[in-house]
């Protein structure tokens, strides 16, 4: 639990419950933790490119939708700074990918995450770095109502 009294599980449930982005997705968190969030996803043909791969915005941003619940995960409103991905292999319609956000570094004022997507075979398909700056603002229903 952090300062709000609201543990992970409870921020990332506030969050999903407006994240109309993320549930359109299909997302499916499976575990969160303190700087930690694993999610999992299966591309549908809505989310193929014009070669039938799953397109890299997908990719992007569902790896970002793990980094904003791993890194809100304290407690403190947590925005993204910087980030980038690298694409290492295609995946294709019914593919199941898993998404990992580990916080490798937390500061008083920044974090830092590393975001990979897999696929059922453990294979890496996209590499996602990001860096977050938290606000000092806590996280609760009332902030999550009027961003």
């Amino acid at each position: 639990m952090d300062r709000t009294g609201l543990t992970p599980a409870a921020i990332t449930a506030l969050m999903m419950e407006k994240d109309r982005f993320s549930q359109w997705l299909g997302l499916e968190i499976e575990a969160v933790g303190p700087g930690y969030c694993r999610l999992h996803y299966r591309v549908t043909d809505q989310m193929l490119n014009g070669f039938e791969q799953v397109h890299g915005g997908i990719l992007f941003s569902a790896a970002d939708s793990a980094f904003a619940f791993a890194c809100n995960s304290h407690g403190i409103i947590t925005v993204a700074l910087d980030v980038s991905i690298n694409f290492t292999r295609p995946a294709r319609s019914g593919d199941l990918l898993l998404v990992e956000a580990k916080e490798v570094f937390l500061g008083k004022k920044t974090g830092v995450y590393d975001i990979r997507t897999t696929n059922t075979a453990g294979d890496l398909v996209a590499l996602f770095k990001g860096t977050a700056y938290r606000t000092s603002r806590p996280i609760g229903q009332d902030s999550i109502d009027t961003q």
